[in-house]
């Protein structure tokens, strides 16, 4: 299991977005997204790190 610190999120609706973002991601699944911890949670193999990075940024908010 990944886990991705993420920077900006506020809501429910940043969740969703973050959440949306990363299934968008071939090889990824069981995405989780905790607001309280700004961390997002997923299994994957293989999974393009850089790409997860552009994805996360596209939908508005920051791998830190």
């Amino acid at each position: 299991m990944a886990v991705i610190k993420i920077k900006g999120m506020t809501c429910n609706h940043c969740v969703m977005a973050v959440t949306r973002a990363l299934n968008e991601i071939k090889g990824i699944k069981n995405v989780k997204v905790h607001l309280e911890k700004g961390e997002a949670f997923f299994e994957g193999e293989s999974i393009d790190m850089d790409l997860v990075r552009e994805k996360v940024k596209k939908a508005g908010y920051e791998v830190v």
